[in-house]
């Protein structure tokens, strides 16, 4: 997710939006009076949600370091890239971040330390990953998390150009031996002060652009991890515990029940035998570009590239298997709030 001042777009970029309107108007019989006035509205709404979601402020808690440093072994260095939401905007102690917890719950799983190195940069767009994937390939990462998106939506960067950065830096770092996972795009309409219409148009642009970066990330390589509506019904029957203050980025339960979701996928990608289990009702081989659109509309579903009968495609392209993934358990998520191991620094600035 991104900041408050790049919520909604203006200017020539709220193109799609009155060819939204206008559709919608066609379809109802309505005049050319109605799609200026809903038009109207949703500039309106744009310029009131501007008002209501605060402007970024302090930075987020730096979570860089080894996690589980008592247990053996070499550490696995795990790297967070992205927006806001990968960084953990809206949270204040370093073990309530995506990395921090993510170090944590990889640590206790795998009996070994972890490494973190977070480049996630508050405010960016899939524009902006290329610096992070060269800092971070400093670092011989094992493994990427990414999470990306929001702010490419509301500031109506160019859907294409946008998968095609996401897609350059899963490239790159697959090139280097790394194992990416990516949280596709959150969905925007369940975020409180964007009303309807406003938040009806959030929702379908959230979720075409999650269906293309599944379908992009799949093929170049990489695990993709629906976060949806920040991971199930949880967000929506309780905002007030589950975003922060600026009812715009998750808190510190929101950031967990995001970790939750990932940290399967991310245990899968690095080839750990208990996370290969038996597929489940829901589950199994799609062709990709079903999977994506499956997995758009439903938080917590990993999509992977499979084989089936050896072959990786079929007559509706790249296979593709989808699982409802079940959160992590509560023995290996740390509770907000509580003491989390520790890590030991480094390189914190």
């Amino acid at each position: 997710m991104g900041v408050a001042g790049s919520v909604v777009p203006t200017g020539p970029r709220w193109q799609r939006t009155r060819q939204v309107a206008r559709f919608a108007a066609i379809g109802t019989g309505a005049t050319a009076a109605a799609f200026a006035a809903a038009t109207g509205v949703l500039l309106g709404q744009a310029r009131q949600a501007r008002r209501t979601i605060p402007m970024a402020q302090a930075p987020p808690p730096r979570c860089d370091g080894v996690y589980g440093p008592r247990f053996p072994g070499r550490p696995l260095t795990l790297v967070i890239l992205g927006d806001s939401s990968a960084a953990g905007y809206g949270v204040h102690r370093r073990r309530e971040t995506p990395g921090g917890l993510l170090g944590t719950g990889l640590s206790r799983r795998l009996r070994r330390p972890v490494r973190v190195h977070r480049f996630a940069v508050v405010g960016a767009l899939s524009a902006g990953l290329k610096p992070q994937v060269e800092s971070a390939l400093e670092t011989a990462p094992d493994v990427a998390v990414i999470m990306v998106g929001g702010n490419d939506v509301t500031n109506r960067s160019a859907p294409g150009a946008a998968v095609r950065h996401l897609v350059d830096a899963v490239r790159t770092l697959r090139a280097a031996g790394c194992e990416v996972v990516v949280g596709t795009c959150p969905d925007l309409g369940a975020i409180r002060p964007i009303q309807p219409p406003l938040r009806w148009v959030a929702r379908r642009w959230s979720r075409q652009l999650a269906a293309a970066q599944t379908v992009a990330v799949v093929e170049a390589g990489g695990w993709t991890v629906s976060l949806g509506d920040l991971i199930g019904p949880r967000f929506t029957a309780d905002p007030v515990r589950m975003f922060a203050w600026d009812r715009f980025h998750p808190s510190a339960q929101g950031y967990a029940a995001v970790a939750a979701a990932l940290l399967p996928t991310v245990l899968a990608a690095l080839g750990t035998g208990q996370e290969r289990l038996p597929l489940t009702h829901g589950e199994g081989v799609r062709s990709l570009p079903q999977a994506a659109q499956e997995a758009a509309h439903q938080a917590g579903t990993e999509v992977s590239g499979t084989e089936v009968s050896g072959r990786e495609r079929g007559p509706a392209g790249r296979w593709a298997q989808l699982r409802r993934r079940h959160p992590a358990s509560a023995a290996t998520m740390p509770r907000p709030g509580t003491t989390a191991e520790s890590p030991t620094v480094e390189g914190l600035s």
